[in-house]
Formats: C-alpha cells, structure tokens, sequence
C-alpha cells in the first residue's frame, strides 16, 4: 500500500492507510470534505507540526490533492565519494543536496545528474538506482506547486574537489562523512533527511 509523506515549510502531511508508528504529536484530519488549498492556507501560520489523513486508497488521495496544485518535477543526487564520504552543499543558509528543475524533454535521472554535475563542478562516475522521491509543497505567484523530487544514488572516482556553482547560491560544497552529520541534521530540511534515510545514512524516523 503506498504511503506519502508531504512536506508545507516545516510541516508534515502523511497520507496513509494506517496511522504511522514513532509520531507522538500528529494532528488527524477528516478525509471526507478534504480541501487542500483550504488546509495550504492554513497552515500559513503554522511550524513544525504533523498531521494525518488516513484512507483505504492513500494513492486515489494524494492524486486528488496533485489536481489542486501545480506541479514541477525536479531531480537530485546523494553522492558518495571512493572514501565513503557524501557530498552535501550549503544553500540559502541551510545544508542541502545538490538538485533542481526537470528540463523540457529530460529524463528524471538525466536530470539529476546533470545538476549535480553543474551545481558542484564533479563527474559523475555512476548514477544509480532512485532512491526515494520526495514532495514538497509551495507558493509560486498564486499558485500552489508542489515539487516532486527523484533522489537517485551516485558516486564519483576518488574525492574530487568541489567547486559550487555560487550563481545558483550554493555558497559551499563539502564531502562529508557519516559521523560528520550532526551540523547537517540540525540545520537542514525535512525532504533530505527522508534522502539520507533511504542512502542508510539515518535510522529511519517514521512511516
């Protein structure tokens, strides 16, 4: 049965068929009625919290909240080194992945190498399997987009040096081990401790 988890600034909406296990505070949200512009809104005012909406067909629900939003697909990579170290930037104050935007005509994993590639000036050696996707939802003028994101698994020959493509903000770029991670999870977004759960580089949290 599938589930997802869609992330509002720095709240959570799960869509499950059962109530997801390790959530201590999460909100329960009536399905019947359901507006998701409505509950965007909302939540305008709102941080840090989770809810749920739980129904026998989680994939028809989460289709119906897609037909209210815009929606932008984008491309990313977790990139490990021959060291077994990661590569993470830092971006609009916050750690990051490398990412972005799904050309016209691209393919998801084309697209998420070619990102990396330029958002941190390496070579890609092998571009692996998906990972995991995440969604993410936002204001863009008076549409609400939501962002569908492929993480996929790469790697790099040695441990090149980074060079960030400071036109896209990106301010550093850094190989990082497992045991580095601590400034990581403290300042970074939701979406990506879903990536790094999924490259096993996190226990996983919830759901």
């Amino acid at each position: 049965m599938k589930k997802y988890r869609i992330y509002i600034n720095d709240n959570t909406l799960y869509i499950t068929a059962t109530a997801p296990e390790l959530i201590t505070e999460i909100e329960p949200l009536e399905v019947e009625g359901f507006y998701f512009p409505s509950f965007y809104k909302r939540l305008s005012t709102v941080s840090g919290k989770s809810y749920l909406l739980i129904d026998k067909d989680p994939q028809a629900l989460f289709k119906s909240i897609k037909k209210s939003c815009t929606i932008i697909k984008a491309a990313g990579g977790l990139v490990a080194s021959a060291k077994g170290r990661h590569l993470f930037i830092f971006r609009n104050k916050r750690w990051d992945l490398p990412k972005g935007k799904v050309e016209k005509g691209e393919k998801m994993k084309e697209a998420a190498l070619r990102e990396v590639e330029e958002e941190c000036g390496v070579k890609i050696y092998t571009n692996g399997d998906k990972l995991c996707k995440t969604y993410h939802v936002y204001t863009l003028g008076t549409k609400i987009v939501l962002k569908k994101t492929n993480w996929y698994s790469m790697t790099v020959k040695g441990e090149p040096k980074l060079i960030p493509q400071k036109e896209e903000g990106i301010t550093k770029a850094s190989w990082l081990g497992k045991d580095e991670l601590k400034p990581i999870i403290a300042n970074t977004y939701p979406s990506i401790m879903d990536v790094l759960e999924a490259g096993e580089l996190l226990e996983q949290r919830v759901l």
